[in-house]
């Protein structure tokens, strides 16, 4: 017999489930670009090296404090986060590289995982909205304007 009392916060079981579930994607999708970007920082080579390593340092760090953000606010919700490799690879729109790329193509990927995080926000919010949930849509807002601002520092090393 559990304890607990039931979650009375004004947004109605079935919204909160479909924040949660939403969420569930952005945490995946945040969750496959932290470890890509991790891997793209401890493979780099070539002339941008120290560039890129400490950038993508930088970015995974971010990505990492995100993670956290975001499963406590699943939980918040009174759903349990999701977590491990084969539940990720079922959520995240982010796939997974092929081998190591060189350089430039790592920073290629980088620019397309932080525009699919956006979109995956852009699809949840509108769902925290209906719902007057501003904690989520708040966090999503955050969220987006990081992930937007990231792919555009990439794609500006891509101009030549």
């Amino acid at each position: 017999m559990s304890t607990a009392l039931p979650i009375d916060i004004g947004i109605p079981a079935e919204q909160r489930a479909r924040i949660a579930e939403g969420l569930g994607r952005v945490l995946a999708d945040s969750t496959v670009l932290y470890a890509k970007t991790h891997g793209f920082h401890w493979n780099v080579t070539g002339p941008m090296f120290n560039t890129l390593h400490l950038m993508f340092m930088e970015q995974y760090t971010e990505l990492w404090t995100a993670l956290d953000e975001i499963a406590e606010r699943i939980r918040a919700l009174g759903h349990k986060a999701p977590f491990g490799g084969t539940i990720y690879h079922t959520l995240s729109s982010i796939p997974e590289s092929d081998g190591v790329p060189a350089a430039m193509d790592m920073v290629r990927e980088l620019v397309q995982g932080h525009e699919a995080v956006a979109r995956t926000i852009r699809s949840v919010f509108a769902v925290a909205d209906e719902a007057n949930d501003q904690p989520t849509a708040d966090l999503l807002t955050q969220r987006l304007q990081i992930h937007e601002k990231t792919a555009w520092m990439l794609r500006s090393l891509l101009d030549q």
